[in-house]
């Protein structure tokens, strides 16, 4: 068990930008590339995910101030403390049964692949903490850690049935073949999907509204760089800020959009080959038989839709913060709603105006969800000694991810017959999204062809 323990640890300290890089090289090994282009294409796609990390971290060192000066504008005084993604992270290393979730996703994959349940096999082993934080608030909730591995189960199954859903329009989106995004914010999808079915029945809604379609509608208002100064510029008159930093501001915005797409070029450069390899490795050992590699969100970033959703949904987000009865948490750390935005694109298939709205609509959920775990999440950072806190000082994480899954199984973990009425809905809404999805495959199919 130690041992095990101590492997994983090693894993961990490598870090995702070396880690999925040496995995996809030795998949492209197996596959029988040439040594020389597996190892380019490793070594390219850890250079893509370092360069998509600096991106975002000076996107948010830009952003974040002007919230907080928004946020002071506006009067918001609430008191839970937003800890992002990375106190949660740290707070879900800390549980002992952690290492486990390893094995437990492998299992779970591999499993599926050999019954032919799944199409993904999912690499991106690095953001099994999102498992671990998942039933770390199972625990939370109901001190039961049999619970606690059967819902990190039901999520991995659940990452693995919408990875090969989402693949073709993923493919559709970023040009990249045999890939797919496994990351378990896409599990969001399943709610989005029905109210964005409803928008569809407006005929205005229903039109191309990508960023493509808005540079034939509004020219160089459309360009990412454009966009992005006016973006920046609106958000620093927004929070008071003096002329000279508003346009520091819009700058920053512009450089950040422009940067993203340039930077996801390197994803397509990188998993082009290693996509080649595996689909004729597939072709020669397996008749009739896919292989989707499951990664990480960024290879989505090259879409210019999901950063301008990101950043106008910074001020919505402050907006609702403020006028929310019973919410309790002043947005921060989380203030970048990557787990809204990115599946809100994958939904509407890249359209802007549906995935402003469909943001605005269901915004008050994450900050409802993070308000009713901030106890959950305050006890176990007390009990686990993981993250210190102030006497009295609660956190959360604003923009959890896939709320709605978590509240529903945390809520049918206590066994409760409303708990039990969500899962019910939940199932039934996860096998809608399939059939939508899996129509939309054949439509985009019959498109290329």
């Amino acid at each position: 068990m130690e041992s095990l323990q101590s492997v994983i640890q090693f894993i961990l300290n490598l870090g995702a930008a070396v880690f999925v890089p040496a995995l996809m090289i030795i998949i492209g090994l197996i596959v029988r590339m040439k040594v020389r282009d597996a190892v380019s294409a490793g070594i390219i796609l850890g250079v893509a995910f370092l360069g998509m990390n600096i991106v975002i971290g000076f996107m948010i060192e830009a952003l974040t101030p002007a919230a907080q000066g928004l946020a002071e504008r506006t009067g918001i005084n609430l008191s839970i403390l937003d800890g992002g993604w990375t106190s949660m992270a740290t707070l879900a290393w800390a549980w002992p049964f952690a290492f486990l979730m390893f094995p437990l996703q492998l299992g779970i994959n591999a499993i599926m692949l050999v019954i032919n349940k799944t199409k993904t096999l999912n690499v991106d082993l690095w953001n099994v903490w999102g498992k671990i934080l998942t039933a770390v608030l199972i625990i939370g909730v109901t001190q039961n850690v049999y619970l606690a591995f059967i819902v990190a189960g039901i999520q991995i199954v659940t990452e693995l049935i919408l990875c090969d859903a989402n693949q073709r329009q993923i493919q559709e989106l970023n040009g990249i073949p045999g890939v797919t995004v496994s990351h378990g914010m896409m599990i969001f999808c399943i709610f989005l999907m029905p109210i964005d079915w409803l928008l569809k029945k407006i005929p205005a809604l229903r039109k191309d509204m990508d960023a493509n379609a808005l540079k034939d509608k509004i020219g160089i208002f459309a360009e990412n760089h454009v966009m992005g100064f006016i973006i920046g510029g609106l958000l620093g008159i927004a929070a008071g800020y003096d002329v000279a930093k508003t346009l520091m501001l819009a700058m920053q915005a512009a450089a950040a959009l422009t940067l993203f797409p340039m930077v996801a070029k390197l994803f397509m450069q990188a998993l082009s080959p290693l996509s080649d390899g595996i689909s004729e490795f597939m072709k020669r050992k397996f008749k009739n038989r896919e292989l989707f590699i499951g990664l990480d969100w960024p290879i989505l970033a090259g879409c210019s839709e999901v950063w301008v959703a990101i950043v106008l949904m910074v001020p919505v987000t402050l907006i609702f913060a403020l006028i929310l009865p019973g919410n309790g948490v002043l947005p921060f750390a989380g203030i970048l709603n990557i787990s809204l935005c990115a599946p809100a694109l994958i939904v509407t298939g890249g359209n802007l105006i549906r995935m402003i709205i469909l943001g605005t609509i269901t915004t008050p959920i994450f900050l409802y969800v993070s308000t009713f775990f901030a106890g959950t999440i305050t006890d176990l950072a007390h009990s686990t000694g993981a993250i210190s806190l102030k006497a009295g000082q609660q956190i959360t994480w604003s923009t959890l991810e896939y709320p709605v899954f978590r509240y529903i199984f945390a809520e049918a973990s206590q066994f409760t017959i409303l708990g039990f009425i969500f899962v019910a809905i939940w199932v039934v809404l996860l096998v809608f999204y399939v059939k939508m999805m899996k129509k939309r495959t054949i439509e985009l199919e019959k498109a290329s062809s």
